[in-house]
């Protein structure tokens, strides 16, 4: 393949890189009076990225770079759906940030260097590419949880996101090199083929496989390994809260399937009752937890490990209607959290967070159609008909009884019966509960609430062409090698 073909397939890479370097520049220069810049710039090159990876979704797989980076169906589909939500994500924080003054150019260099990461780690078909994209979110993702530096809050979440976090880092790493001395290759598709004839009792590769699904689970802040998501989301700023509880959970779901699918398929014996344990205890710690929280942020960030143990449920199936179930579901899910964290972010007051589910009583009285769209959000997280989120959750549980797993399917479907009171909780409270005292106005720009409508309108809009969503899922998770 020639270079220029190469650097074909890497372009919105490139593009994203280069405007990040170009955007800490302008910070430097006069042009930094120019408040909208930066923004601008972001939002730009994100929709230049994400019309670049429409246009590759039904292309042909190919390998490039001495076969370090792939670029399929499946990693084009989820770099779209990340560039989309960051869109979404940066127009929603306009407000807060620049309420609390920490709307300069570094927040989005930071944040596009985060988005360069998480594509790195989807086409990643090699372990140092996975390594590689991984901690270069990693460190971006641990500066913008500080970034709000006369907060003790952030301060602490950064600290506890940072040292949790290598801990994670550390155990993909003691996983691969592992991998690494028993196959003498770092090729994602060699290791499975040289997998293929590995005895299923040999030690050091168990020992391997447990320290790559502890750190996939650290990733995704699954149970047992979820210490870090509510403090972190809660302490953050909540324009890095809602970068945090969207986009990373595309681009760990997307490593997983590289690493466990990919590289360790011929050892899903090995992985399956790993992960049958992880999800359950997601659904059961996050769902039940959940309800004795009375911050709504906090409440999310435990819904968040409820919803990631759902998503397991469809990689556990080891079918390829499970990950295409799985697929659907982290997209549905990432678009719900958007729309979650995003109400939070445009109705903050300034010097006020807002994030308290007392917070949000008698919205309904207040601002209609914002309650409006929070019954929807809440709808779907919650899987009740007819939004989408019930029919994502639908295809995980389908994927697992046809896998012959009723039981966990049975104990999911039970805990998020149970987890379905605090959404309702939250919607009794917008609609019947009301305030003792008229609150100020919400610090809103009328972009951010249009667009607020649009992500939740979505939710419901949606459905009669979910048939066609799962068919692109499918059409991705088929070109995996």
């Amino acid at each position: 393949m020639t270079f220029s073909v190469e650097i074909a397939k890497l372009l919105p890479e490139i593009i994203v890189s280069l405007m990040a370097c170009a955007i800490l520049i302008l910070g430097q220069t006069p042009l930094k009076k120019i408040r909208d810049l930066p923004y601008l710039l972001t939002l730009g090159t994100l929709i230049v990225a994400a019309i670049i990876f429409a246009s590759k979704i039904y292309q042909p797989s190919s390998v490039v770079m001495e076969g370090m980076f792939i670029d399929d169906s499946f990693s084009n589909l989820t770099k779209l759906v990340i560039c989309l939500v960051a869109v979404f994500v940066f127009s929603y924080a306009r407000a807060y940030s620049l309420a609390r003054d920490i709307a300069g150019c570094e927040f989005y260099v930071l944040g596009l260097f985060a988005v360069l990461g998480m594509m790195v780690m989807v086409s990643a078909d090699h372990l140092l590419a996975v390594y590689l994209g991984l901690e270069l979110m990693s460190l971006c993702l641990y500066s913008m949880v500080a970034f709000q530096r006369d907060s003790s809050n952030a301060t602490e979440a950064a600290m506890k996101y940072f040292v949790l976090g290598a801990i994670g880092s550390g155990s993909l790493l003691y996983g691969l090199s592992i991998i690494y001395g028993l196959t003498g290759t770092l090729d994602i598709a060699a290791i499975h083929t040289s997998l293929a004839t590995s005895s299923s009792d040999n030690l050091p590769l168990i020992l391997a496989v447990v320290f790559v699904v502890v750190a996939l689970a650290f990733k995704l802040g699954a149970a047992p390994f979820h210490m870090w998501v509510p403090d972190v989301y809660h302490g953050a700023p909540t324009s890095t809260t809602i970068f945090l509880g969207t986009m990373p959970k595309i681009a760990a779901f997307a490593m997983l399937i590289r690493l466990l699918v990919g590289g360790l398929g011929e050892l899903q014996h090995l992985w399956q009752d790993m992960l049958i344990i992880i999800a359950l205890l997601s659904i059961v710690v996050g769902n039940v937890i959940a309800i004795a929280q009375t911050n709504l942020k906090r409440m999310l960030a435990y819904s968040t490990i409820a919803h990631m143990g759902f998503m397991l449920l469809g990689v556990l199936s080891a079918s390829d209607e499970g990950y295409t179930a799985a697929l659907f579901y982290v997209l549905v899910y990432a678009v719900m959290g958007l729309g979650a964290f995003g109400m939070i972010l445009i109705s903050a007051r300034k010097g006020e967070e807002h994030d308290n589910i007392s917070d949000f009583s008698g919205l309904n009285s207040r601002d209609p159609w914002m309650a409006f769209w929070m019954l929807l959000l809440m709808f779907s997280l919650a899987g009740v008909p007819p939004t989408v989120g019930f029919y994502a959750k639908l295809a995980v549980i389908q994927a697992i009884v046809d896998a012959n797993l009723v039981w966990v399917a049975v104990i999911a479907v039970l805990f998020a019966v149970i987890g379905a009171f605090y959404y309702l909780r939250v919607i009794k409270v917008v609609y019947f509960d009301q305030l003792e005292e008229v609150p100020t106005p919400f610090n809103q720009l009328p972009a951010s609430r249009m667009l607020l409508g649009l992500n939740a309108m979505v939710l419901v809009a949606v459905l009669p062409w979910v048939g066609d969503v799962l068919s692109v899922c499918q059409t991705a998770i088929a070109s995996l090698r």
